[in-house]
């Protein structure tokens, strides 16, 4: 196919042309640079869609989920990329990341240890540019009973009010508690602060008689993966 970046689309071989592959071989067939290439529709002079396709994908690392993180002036501000194809790229990432969480929530969820409750936010969270602080609210079986945002901050903290983060669990009638935010920077590792927030909603879930089961912290590591931290696990709760 790389003789054909000089050609526009309607030149290609009708087999090299993504479109056309879809609907003779469905989507599962084609690849992550052909599927944004449908999205993008067109190319640019002397840039195939194609050719713009691939260097979108480079530059997130050649990783969707990076792709999913970054905001509009950083789309727009790759050439060509106006802004009918930015926001038509992000609309497709947003509803990934919304059936995803769709999916998961069609179902009794069960969170049971730290990879359970990843799997669980990520759609929430992995890929913002601000951090949020959200709770989730459990029963004696680790059933989820109800999540919330608690607060919304810039791209290096948030502040939590422990009223509304209680009030939830006493309103859902939890036994449990668990609690997730993000580093948009990709660094995972708990600050003192994040650690002094930990013991604080620990301890005051003491008095409540509803148990911090775990605090986990999530973004997306300098790979384009999307990881996290679990407090539980490395044994600071």
């Amino acid at each position: 196919m790389e003789e054909n970046h000089s050609l526009s689309m309607n030149q290609w071989n009708a087999a090299d042309k993504p479109r056309e592959k879809m609907l003779e071989h469905g989507k599962k067939y084609l690849t992550n640079t052909e599927l944004i290439a449908i999205l993008l529709r067109s190319g640019l002079q002397g840039k195939s869609v194609m050719k713009m396709a691939q260097e979108i994908l480079s530059h997130a690392d050649n990783s969707l989920t990076r792709l999913a993180q970054m905001d509009y002036s950083e789309l727009s501000a790759m050439k060509g990329m106006g802004e009918a194809k930015a926001t038509t790229l992000m609309a497709a990432l947003e509803l990934g990341w919304r059936m995803q969480g769709e999916m998961s929530g069609t179902k009794e969820t069960i969170i049971n240890d730290s990879r359970a409750l990843f799997d669980y936010m990520i759609e929430k969270t992995a890929d913002l540019a601000h951090e949020e602080f959200w709770a989730i609210y459990l029963n004696r079986r680790n059933k989820v009973l109800g999540r919330q945002c608690i607060a919304r901050g810039g791209q290096t903290d948030t502040t939590v009010d422990m009223r509304i983060l209680f009030r939830g669990a006493l309103e859902n009638k939890a036994v449990g508690l668990m609690v997730c935010h993000n580093h948009p920077s990709g660094n995972l590792r708990p600050s003192p602060a994040d650690k002094r927030l930990t013991e604080n909603i620990l301890n005051a879930g003491k008095l409540l008689e509803i148990k911090l089961l775990d605090h986990i912290i999530v973004g997306i590591k300098a790979g384009g993966q999307a990881g996290y931290f679990s407090f539980h696990d490395e044994g600071l709760l």
